[in-house]
């Protein structure tokens, strides 16, 4: 009855409506008005498209044309029209197919065809925003979304569905996590982001657990979906540890990927198990560890594969390592070589490489802190397995099998587990049976000993599955106490193939589980949503499949019979059938035999009937591996494999201990030991904890989709799609909200969106509430059909849809009124347009045909008789009115003409002599005043000059009583100096005399020598005789003394070598000391040189001088005579202001004789025209023909002109007057301007001559000096003569000293031979030679001395007369002073008309003294204590900076470089701990940027650098820093900006960025644009309610904020630019990420939206001036985005403007958009998958980013603009609010 209402209800028509088309008429026809803008051109060109496309549109919702759904069997469900109104009772639906054939569709009265939603409602985010809830209707959605939008992620209540693309898609970076975090469920599109954020924010919020399931059927993509999740929670909640725990926590997945992970034909990464991941928070919500629970591992997937399958990864990763020196000893080798790898014929996947997955998993080994040892444990139980299943067993006849002892895998096997190989061999092959009596060892067959084999390497697997999990868990324990947790479960979903075994029977027990609590989840969610409302709950009849669990795992259900027939000896699985049979059929009806089978039973599950084969059930539910291979393992060497096989009681679960909730209903746990040692059993018990988990924590629902199973991206296959959907229950929970109220909307949604469809009286109603409900009750008579909440409206389903057509119908009848007058009008137009042009013809036509007529001989003659006669008669008239004008005009002219005339000659008159007087006049006054005004100057200059001169004069005596001082000191210092150079004289007199002391003993030395030689010559002949003699007795010596002889003569070379080589030195080092002494005396000539021409400029100087001083007197004298005249320039001027009041009242007086005579003129012109004397002469015809021309009032008109131009005449005579006057008044002003120019004049003058008196007084000093100079210039050149003759004499005697040494050398070498003690004598004299040598050292040492003193003597005279000239410098300075406080005073003068001497006005250096400890109370006063607001108001920019600055000046100025670097080092930490100390705050860290700028731009302005003083004033270059170089610290300060900067950027982004979204994208700038549309359950039950609604007034104003706080700290307005550029960019960045992620937002009407806020953001930057920002440049992706959402994108020509104009965004961010487009109402129209493929044609041509989301985060480059300041430092002064009293001005 409800669908039968639904289908009356979708013909009904109001028929109270039609006053409102008038409204909708007049609201069309200003839309069409406005349109017509030239901004909106293409629009009005594509008008006439758009209201076809409406008529189309809204023609369809005639109560005829609704759309249902019919059952199809290759699409599930095709569409279809219905082509005639159903009537009650109506047997036969006659239906439209799509293809355009009609179909006569059966229907029963109960259950008639779903409806179709309307078009406006498909592809919504939620499926419960669907007006009409049901299959048909969520396939459809899913197809759109998925296969023509390319949208994976779908919102069932509280469900997320989730669809496998088979493709990679852009969508799981970084940013798009950033974007997902702190948002509200409902606000972005559907994302499994999404999911984990509500989990992570409601755990944040209620400190509650929660937990995510993940399910589906394998290759759904539930481990990827469940590998997202942990990711994002790893990304959003990093820890501040350097543990990396959510590194960790990613990293685990690779790993249990490999060990639990293989390629089926369904997937080739499925998950063989199930998952349950416990991520553990602390209070901060921060990641502290996690702990893994794994369900179900596939094991027979070790030893059995299907076709096209593969084992688990990891063991063809190690084959495809087995190559690599580590794997070595595993002797492994490819995957083709094990019967375990190459049983499914598929050892390769295609794309994936198994080495750099093994690459990968050691990896995330070592990652978790799993050392090389134990990874090579596993490796080697890994091996051992796959070399276990190559081992060969051969039967022994039928009851026997063997395994050979010489096996080579077994033998591997053994040696990679340390067993023992025989033992092995044997109990393969055996097995022991023990009895109460006695023991048999029983061999088996082949078969069972394979199997034997088997159980073994599942066992082996198995536990190493469980130790891998265990060791994970161990890496990721963590010692704080856990707070909360997120569980994250990848489960497997329901499964149904064609063969169904244990595996699947356990899989879809825990899918029961799941569905049940599911079903109570949503159950407890619709009741709280209810009573929330208070609307009154009602129950609803859902599915419960507490029947089937109860089938299953109750008492004596299924499991229990599975484990009491697994205790049997010789249980069966047809045993164990037959029991089931006995029990439950005919007795339960989800219990059913096959018709066909006695080896399988059916079980109704809660999503389809499962047919299970119960061959193997008790075998895998036993899961035995017989004793002896246990005990055999369990005694292995190698401890890993015997600690698998330990007896080791189970451990308690630490997860008990945490969970206080129980299951809905208590499961029925069995008491005997055995049954909990079944696979059955210990499935139970850990899904029973599972259950107990999920009920403590707040469960997220994500049901994983596999669209095809060819793996084709995008491809939709509905009747695998809808198998999958009722298996998940997302089509329950459909039904479950089909069965209450679906659709719910806000007061405030209803009556935006069906305002249309209110009557004026409802809307004159104030409470909008009220209005909704009053609007309902009109329009749904069944009150039972909705249900007012306290903020939202519920309706069941179909309604809103109801209510939509409508709408639709309202909107189609405007439509038509609209139709209606615009074709009325354009009709009426052409109609009007044809009938003018009918008349038109009609009159062309009619007078051809009369001239036809009338054209006769007789018609001819009159005709042209009457044109005589006209000629005639108008030529008479014509004379007679052309005389009657003249006569007037002449009359006119002649009185007018005598008028001005006389007028100008009486001017002329009066101006010739006025301009006589006037010339005599003014020269004589001009004469006056000028001697008058020259007089006063005179005496004011010499009054002023003569006490200037007194004042230098005395100034100038101090001066020179200080110079003589200083003259007296420096000839006592040259006395001192004189003295000591006749020391030096003296010195020098003794050398010589040492020296020549030295040469006699060199003589008597000589003279010695010589007597020595003779004597030895002597005795040499007497020895050459007595050799003759004993010539014979000494050959027989002769040998031997020959040998002594050339030691003695090697010996004595070497010696005579070295002397040599001394002798060699010391002349070198004397030829390098003479060149010395000579460059010394060169420089002292040039030094001498100097000195004389700068006494020659001096003298000229001088000459100079006494010439300007004469000039100076001479000037004096003209001074005083010219002060006598001072007093007749004040009479003179008090005359000229007498004459200038006189001057005013005679202007006055000429300008009231003027306007006296302008009133009598007139009236003299007014008497003399007589017009009764006119109008005498006219008759009564004249005058009425010069009525009809209009030529009477001609002449009047004439009059009038003449005294316009009469009046002109006057008034430019009164502006002369004025201009006269004016020019009396500049004159007067020029004459006191002229008087202050003379005595500026007179200031400069005395200035000059001051400093030239000053100049004359210093050459004099220095004249007195000259011949001092003189002297000493004469003493030092005689001085230099006898220095350089010495030195020459020196040098000669050096030189015939070592002739002389050289030839004694010579001579005794001769004598070396024979005579050795005279060798002896020689070589103490030669010994002795070093003496002398020292000695001469001394003495040139000595005359070095003397050299060096005469220099210091020269350099110290040099640096006096530096001192001198620096003492000049400062008398210049001093005058340039003094002449500033002239200028002063002179102002003063000027002012008080008063010739008085006044003291000049403190002037400060711009620098501020402060002592060594105030630099802490400094730092601390001006920076750390600071507040911005105290000191932006009424304050220089930059005040603390320019006072630092000032400070560093006053270090500068010290010399004082610790006192400087201290000064620097404290201001930077200062500045450093205040932004430390304030990162959040906004206007702080403006204010320090800001002030560090400026301290920055001071350091350089005044560093001396010429690039940065070119735009100083000289003044400011004079405090340029003269001792110190700070470019290291303008690095440190550049740096310190920087970071400064980047802060401020980032709290400048965290105020504006959550204002951003809901300012530019969600509020409705232009109001009414956008209509809300229904949303689902998500938006309506989000976790958290917006109160703050931002607009785009908000972001403005933030703008306004950031901007007004910049300007007010001074900040440089290109910082400004900067900082306001990376703030639009952000905006842009953010609106542009949130449009991508929000399909509901990409439509025509949010684009004008956008662009309308995206023009005040425009107009701001023009109210701010700040267009060369560049900031509008950053908004180009947003303004293309909303332009390409406004766009037509239809034909071939819209796609090629779209790829022309969308050069800003990339074509993932295009395509995105164009597939995410959401019509508002239904004449707009998607875009076509055709159009989007065309347009992604065109775009693949570009290279640009694959990323979607653009880098908010990203930052562009900072500059640092030198701007000088233009304060001066001199007038900086210090407020008292500072507390800085302890510095000092300068």
């Amino acid at each position: 009855m409800a669908v039968a209402a639904l289908y009356t209800q979708a013909s009904f028509t109001n028929e109270n409506m039609s006053h409102q088309i008038s409204n909708s008429a007049s609201l069309v026809f200003n839309l069409l008005e406005l349109s017509v803008s030239p901004v909106d051109q293409e629009f009005l060109e594509n008008m006439e498209h758009w209201a076809l496309m409406l008529e189309l549109s809204l023609s369809h919702c005639a109560g005829q044309y609704n759309r249902v759904w019919i059952p199809d069997p290759e699409d599930v469900w095709k569409s279809a029209e219905i082509a005639k109104d159903y009537r009650a009772g109506d047997k036969v639906l006659r239906l439209l197919l799509e293809d355009g054939t009609e179909l006569d569709y059966s229907v029963d009265p109960g259950s008639l065809p779903p409806l179709r939603n309307p078009d406006i409602l498909v592809g919504e985010n939620d499926l419960t925003a669907l007006s009409y809830l049901h299959e048909p209707a969520v396939l459809h959605n899913l197809r759109i979304r998925f296969a023509e939008s390319k949208l994976i992620y779908t919102y069932s209540g509280i469900i997320l569905v989730a669809m496998n693309p088979y493709k990679q898609l852009p969508i799981y970076g970084d940013a798009i996590i950033h974007a997902y975090s702190g948002q509200n469920m409902g606000d972005m599109d559907p994302h499994i982001f999404a999911v984990a954020e509500e989990a992570y924010k409601q755990m944040a919020r209620n400190n509650k657990n929660q937990s995510i399931i993940v399910s589906g059927e394998s290759g759904a993509g539930k481990t990827v979906s469940a590998r997202y999740a942990m990711r994002y929670f790893a990304t959003v909640s990093k820890s501040n540890s350097n543990a990396h725990v959510e590194d960790k926590v990613l990293a685990s997945n690779p790993i249990t990927e490999a060990v639990g992970n293989a390629k089926t034909t369904r997937n080739d990464n499925s998950s063989r198990f199930g998952k349950y991941t416990e991520i553990s928070f602390d209070e901060r919500n921060k990641i502290i560890g996690a702990n893994m629970r794994t369900y179900l591992l596939e094991k027979s997937r070790v030893v059995f594969q299907s076709e096209n399958e593969r084992n688990y990864h990891i063991f063809y990763q190690l084959c495809a390592s087995a190559q690599q020196s580590e794997f070595k000893h595993l002797k492994l080798g490819s995957a083709e070589e094990f019967n375990y790898t190459r049983m499914g014929g598929s050892t390769v996947i295609e794309g994936v490489s198994d080495s750099a997955g093994m690459e990968e998993t050691r990896k995330t080994f070592t990652l978790l802190g799993f050392k090389e040892d134990f990874q090579m444990d596993v490796f080697k139980i890994l091996a051992a397995i796959l070399h276990l299943g190559n081992v060969q067993i051969t039967a022994v006849g039928n009851e026997r099998s063997a395994v050979s002892a010489d096996d080579s895998h077994l033998q591997v096997f053994c040696e990679l587990l340390g067993l023992e190989r025989g033992s092995i061999a044997q109990w393969l092959c055996h097995r022991k049976i023990i009895t109460t009596s006695e023991t048999v060892v029983k061999p088996m067959t082949r078969p069972q000993a394979a199997n034997a084999r088997d159980a073994l390497a599942k066992k082996v697997y198995a536990h190493l599955f469980d130790y891998i999990v265990e060791r994970i868990n161990q890496a990721l324990q963590f010692s704080g106490k856990q707070h909360t947790f997120i569980g994250v479960l990848d489960i497997y979903g329901f499964e149904t193939f064609d063969v169904n075994s244990f595996e699947q029977f356990c899989i879809n027990y825990a899918n029961e589980k799941l569905q049940q609590q599911f079903n109570l989840h949503v159950f407890k969610l619709e009741q709280e949503e209810y009573m929330k409302e208070d609307i009154p709950w009602t129950l609803i009849d859902f599915y419960d499949n507490q029947p089937v669990i109860d089938l299953i795992e109750a008492k004596m259900g299924i499991l229990e019979l599975l484990d009491e027939e697994c205790l049997l000896p010789h249980g069966t699985d047809e045993n164990w059938l037959q029991k089931l049979y006995n029990n439950f059929v005919n007795k339960n009806s989800l219990f059913e035999k096959p018709r066909m089978s006695n080896a399988s039973f059916i079980i109704q599950h809660f999503a389809d009937k499962v047919e299970y084969k119960c061959e193997g059930f008790l075998e895998k539910n036993r899961d035995t591996v017989y004793d002896m291979l246990v005990e055999t393992l369990r005694a292995s060497k190698f401890h890993l494999c015997a600690k698998f096989f330990q007896e080791s009681p189970v451990p308690p679960s630490p997860f008990g201990s945490a969970i206080t909730m129980k299951s809905a209903k208590q499961v029925i746990k069995p008491s005997n030991r055995q049954f909990r040692t079944t696979v059955g059993s210990k499935f139970r018990s850990s899904l029973s904890l599972l259950m107990e988990t999920l009920n403590a924590t707040t469960p997220h629902y994500v049901r994983c989709i596999k669209p095809n199973d060819e793996k084709l991206p995008f491809e939709f296959d509905s009747k695998r799609i809808v198998q999958q959907l009722r298996a998940c229950g997302v089509l329950e929970t459909i039904r479950i909200s089909a069965q209450s109220y679906p659709s719910r909307w806000t007061y405030i949604e209803f009556y935006s969106r069906y305002g249309i469809l209110m009557a004026k009286q409802e809307l004159s109603l104030g409470d909008k509430k009220e209005v909704c409900k009053v609007v309902l009750h009109r329009l749904i008579q069944d009150s039972n059909q909705y249900q007012f909440g306290k903020t939202k409206i519920f309706f069941r389903a179909g309604q809103v849809a109801y209510l939509e057509k409508l709408r639709l119908d309202k909107l189609r009848q405007g439509c038509i009124v609209i139709q209606k007058h615009v074709r009325g009008w354009l009709q009426r137009k052409k109609f009007l347009r044809e009938r003018q042009a009918a008349l038109t013809i009609q009159q062309y036509f009619r007078g051809q045909h009369t001239v036809r007529k009338a054209v006769t001989a007789a018609a001819l003659k009159e005709a042209w008789a009457a044109i005589i006669i006209q000629k005639h008669c108008r030529g008479y008239l014509v004379r007679s009115l052309y005389q009657l004008i003249r006569v007037a005009t002449i009359t006119i002219q002649a009185y007018t003409r005598g008028c001005l005339a006389r007028r100008r000659y009486r001017k002329m008159l009066e101006e010739h002599k006025a301009v006589i007087l006037q010339k005599y006049a003014r020269a004589w006054l001009a004469r006056r005043r000028f001697q008058s005004i020259r007089r006063f100057v005179l005496n004011i200059q010499l009054t002023y000059r003569v006490q200037r001169l007194q004042k230098k004069l005395e100034d100038q005596n101090r001066e020179n009583h200080g110079l003589v001082e200083k003259v007296t000191s420096l000839a006592a210092a040259r006395a001192g100096d004189v003295e000591k150079i006749q020391k030096l004289e003296s010195e020098l007199d003794r050398a010589a005399a040492h020296r020549r002391n030295y040469e006699e003993k060199g003589q008597r030395y000589k003279a010695a020598v010589e007597e020595k030689l003779a004597k030895l010559q002597k005795h040499n002949s007497e020895l050459e005789v007595q050799k003759e003699q004993i010539q014979r007795k000494l050959q027989e010596q002769t040998e031997e003394l020959k040998g002594k002889m050339d030691d003695l003569t090697k010996q004595l070379f070497e010696d005579v070598q070295k002397e040599e080589r001394q002798r060699i030195l010391l002349e070198k080092s004397f030829e390098l000391k003479t060149q010395d002494y000579e460059k010394q005396m060169c420089s002292l000539k040039e030094e001498i040189k100097a000195l004389k021409d700068e006494k020659v400029q001096l003298q000229h100087q001088l000459e100079e001088e006494r010439a300007t001083s004469g000039g100076l007197q001479g000037e004096v004298a003209r001074l005083s005579q010219q002060a006598k005249t001072i007093s007749e320039f004040e009479k003179e001027i008090e005359l000229l202001q007498t004459q200038k009041i006189d001057v005013e009242k005679h202007v006055q007086s000429q300008k009231r004789e003027m306007r006296e005579k302008m009133s009598e003129i007139t009236k003299q012109l007014l008497e003399s025209y007589d017009i009764a004397d006119v109008r005498s002469r006219l008759s009564v015809e004249d005058l009425e023909h010069l009525n009809e021309d209009g030529e009477l009032w001609f002449a009047y008109e004439g009059l009038k002109k003449a005294t316009r131009v009469l009046e002109s005449h006057f008034q430019s005579q009164k502006d002369c007057y004025e201009k006269e006057i004016e020019a009396l008044n500049f004159k007067v002003v020029h004459l006191s301007q002229e008087i202050n120019h003379l005595q500026k004049l007179f200031r400069e003058e005395n200035d000059i001559n001051e400093s030239i008196r000053h100049e004359v007084t210093r050459l004099t000093s220095e004249n007195m000096m000259i011949p001092d100079f003189k002297q000493q210039i004469s003493e030092l050149e005689k001085q230099k003569q006898d220095l350089e003759i010495r030195l020459n004499e020196q040098t000669e005697n050096m030189r015939g000293k070592s002739e002389e040494l050289s030839n004694q050398l010579n001579h005794t070498r001769e004598e070396e031979g024979i005579h050795t003690r005279e060798k002896e004598k020689l070589m103490d004299d030669i010994h002795a030679m070093p003496e002398v040598s020292e000695g001469l050292k001394k003495q040139v040492e000595t005359e070095r001395s003397v050299e060096s003193s005469l220099r210091q003597e020269a350099s110290r005279l040099t640096m006096e007369n530096r001192d001198l000239e620096e003492e000049l410098d400062m008398k210049d300075r001093v005058i340039k002073k003094l002449q500033d406080q002239v200028k002063s005073l002179t102002k003063t003068i000027g002012k008080a008309n008063d010739v008085h001497l006044s003291m000049g006005p403190k002037e400060y250096l711009g620098m501020l003294e402060y002592k060594r400890e105030d630099e802490a109370k400094l730092i601390q006063n001006l920076i750390l204590d600071l507040k911005p607001r105290g000191v932006v108001v009424n304050m220089i920019p930059g005040l603390p900076a320019h006072i630092l600055f000032m400070c560093v000046r006053y270090a500068d100025s010290l010399n004082d470089a610790g006192m400087l670097k201290s000064l620097m080092n404290s201001t930077i930490n200062g500045i450093k701990q205040v932004v430390k100390e304030h990162l959040e705050d906004f206007e702080m860290l403006s204010f320090w940027l800001s002030n560090t700028c400026h301290f920055l731009n001071c350091l350089k302005q005044y560093s001396g650098e010429e690039e940065f003083m070119k735009h100083n004033s000289p003044h400011q270059n004079k405090n340029c820093l003269n001792n110190f170089d700070l470019s290291e610290y303008r690095q440190i300060l550049s740096d310190v900006a920087i970071r400064i900067y980047h802060q401020f950027i980032i709290v400048m982004e965290n105020n504006i960025q959550p204002i951003i979204v809901p300012g530019m994208l969600e509020y409705e700038s232009l109001q009414g644009i956008s209509g809300l549309k229904p949303t689902g359950f998500r938006k309506r039950s989000s976790s958290i309610d917006d109160t703050d609604a931002y607009t785009m007034t908000s972001v403005l104003q933030q703008l306004s904020y950031f901007y007004s706080t910049m300007c007010q700290n001074g900040l440089d307005p290109e910082l400004v630019r900067q900082a306001v550029k990376q703030l639009f960019f952000l905006i842009g960045a953010v609106t542009l990420n949130s449009l991508l992620l929000r399909k509901d937002m990409c439509s025509c009407r949010k684009g004008m939206q956008i662009r309308c806020n995206i023009s005040y953001l425009e107009e701001w930057l023009k109210d701010k001036n700040l267009q060369n920002s560049l900031a509008k440049e950053t908004l180009e992706p947003l303004s293309q985005a909303a332009w390409l959402l406004q766009v037509k994108k239809i034909t071939d020509s819209d796609a090629k403007e779209i790829f022309e104009r969308c050069t800003s965004l990339s074509a993932v961010q295009i395509i995105k958009i164009l597939n995410s487009y959401t019509p508002i109402d239904d004449f707009e129209k998607r875009v076509t998958p055709s159009f989007v493929r065309k347009v992604q044609a065109l775009l693949n041509s570009r290279e640009d980013s694959a990323q979607l989301m653009l880098d908010a985060s990203y930052l562009f480059q900072v500059v640092f603009p030198f701007t000088p300041s233009p304060h001066a430092l001199e007038m900086i002064e210090i407020p008292s609010s500072f507390k800085l009293g302890f510095l000092n001005r300068l």
